[in-house]
């Protein structure tokens, strides 16, 4: 070992030099150290951070094949579900319209048809929670009509065929005597349940326990702009996915109280 010797000063003088470069030398040693084990931390909490978004990647839910409609579980449990277009409408009555369900829909050209399950045997109370979804879902949103009349019907009353052939994809012909829901009231909800965002018509929203929710009626704002205090109030980043569940038209949106508020 190499030790240099300043022959201009007294040993005591040498021997304090090097004892003061080694103070030196061992505070940038700990310095060093801690920097290394910052380090190890932040290069942890990386990794924690990766593992969590894998987790999240393999935990993406399944949707439902309902949830590709508008949809909602009415207030005993029955399934309802209605047409995002055309198509849908035509598809809901090929494929999703049984022998016990109803089929509602707004008396107004551009409506969405609307399949209680099990309607036949649902209460007077659920087939007007549907009658209103049912309302909220036709133009009469767009064209800022307050109310409309709705009508339900049994399978055997709708059919494709006419004495000259099929009819073109979204109508149908009805027969029979229909059951009414005059002047129906439009307005819907939406609130959070285990992270799937709920559309349900207003007047089911009183018996729902779901924390934050919002009441959505015919309003001034366009639907990206109500779509984004929905998110907020909701505490939901997917605009999207909240604009794909309001009809066409300007809204109001305003926080709601739920059961769970009471």
């Amino acid at each position: 070992m190499e030790v240099r010797i300043d022959f201009t000063k007294s040993a005591q003088e040498n021997a304090r030099d090097y004892y003061e470069r080694a103070k030196k030398l061992e505070a940038k040693a700990k310095g060093a150290g801690k920097a290394v084990k910052d380090l190890e931390m932040q290069l942890e909490k990386v990794r924690e951070e990766s593992d969590d978004k894998e987790k999240r990647a393999r935990k993406v839910r399944e949707k439902k094949w309902y949830e590709s409609f508008h949809w909602f579980m009415a207030s005993d449990g029955r399934l309802v579900i209605g047409g995002r277009d055309a198509h849908q409408n035509e598809l809901m009555n090929s494929r999703h319209f049984e022998d016990n369900d109803l089929f509602f829909h707004a008396d107004i050209f551009g409506a969405s048809v609307v399949i209680l399950k099990d309607g036949v045997n649902a209460d007077g109370k659920v087939k007007r929670e549907v009658a209103q979804f049912a309302a909220s879902y036709s133009s009469a949103w767009k064209e800022s009509l307050r109310s409309v009349d709705v009508y339900a019907l049994r399978r055997e009353q709708i059919s494709k065929s006419t004495g000259k052939g099929s009819l073109g994809t979204g109508s149908f012909l009805m027969s029979g005597e229909r059951e009414w829901f005059r002047s129906t009231a439009l307005g819907l909800a939406m609130f959070m349940k285990d992270g799937v965002l709920n559309t349900i018509p207003e007047i089911a929203l009183d018996g729902i326990a779901a924390g934050r929710a919002v009441s959505i009626s015919q309003g001034e704002d366009k639907k990206s702009d109500a779509a984004k205090k929905i998110a907020r109030i909701l505490e939901y980043d997917d605009l999207d996915g909240i604009m794909q569940q309001l009809p066409a038209g300007e809204f109001y949106v305003k926080t709601a109280t739920t059961a769970s508020d009471k």
